[in-house]
């Protein structure tokens, strides 16, 4: 948990620690970077407003060597700086003022789809999709051979449009299955996903995915 408000930062350890989780505290961001890459852990808890770098930025260093969730923790309620957040990496976004149950619950989603993808990796072969090679052991992918740096979320949804390729999958069961919550009809926070996936894979043209109008997603080979 990366948090400079100390009496935020101790209610919540005090309320996790009780659920069974460790909790492993960072005030500043550049010591947070520093200390994630050294023990890198199941879960960061980031908080936006830091006295050094801020929490986006913090996100934005961490992302190339982490691969674990990042929630973002903060009072700020703009969507500008929710679109900010899922741009530089994180994978969700809880608003302050901190409802300890609903974190718990967000924590342990999260947590339980991290086990869920390792083990179906365990299990699954890799899956090729023309130019695209995904591999879930290892949680990778690959364009024309070359690798490609996805967060833990984009990773998700790129093996859950890799099992369903060729097939046009919406946003209401992506929502359900990989989120756990149902589509509001507003929230882009699929769609936001979908664009820095594309951006990564150089694939502005939507060759590999494609949006289809009014039903959602599909992933085609264009090779």
């Amino acid at each position: 948990m990366v948090e400079d408000d100390h009496r935020l930062a101790a209610l919540i350890e005090e309320y996790l620690g009780e659920h069974g989780y460790e909790v492993l505290r960072e005030s500043h961001g550049a010591r947070a970077v520093a200390r994630v890459t050294r023990e890198p852990p199941d879960l960061v808890l980031l908080d936006v407003m830091l006295p050094d770098l801020d929490g986006f930025e913090v996100c934005r260093r961490l992302r190339p060597g982490y691969r674990g969730p990042i929630l973002i923790l903060t009072a700020r309620s703009d969507e500008i700086d929710e679109v900010v957040g899922l741009e530089v990496g994180a994978d969700d976004y809880i608003a302050k003022p901190v409802r300890p149950r609903a974190l718990l619950a967000r924590i342990r989603t999260w947590l339980r789809r991290e086990r869920i993808a390792d083990a179906a990796g365990a299990a699954a072969t890799r899956i090729r999709v023309g130019r695209l090679e995904i591999d879930a052991a290892r949680r990778t992918l690959s364009l024309d051979g070359q690798p490609i740096e996805l967060t833990s979320a984009e990773f998700d949804l790129v093996w859950y449009l890799a099992q369903r390729h060729g097939q046009v999958v919406s946003r209401e069961e992506i929502f359900k299955e990989l989120l756990e919550t149902s589509y509001d009809g507003l929230d882009r926070a699929v769609d936001l996903r979908v664009w820095r996936i594309r951006r990564k894979l150089n694939d502005t043209a939507q060759r590999l995915i494609k949006s289809v109008r009014g039903a959602g997603y599909i992933l085609v080979d264009d090779s």
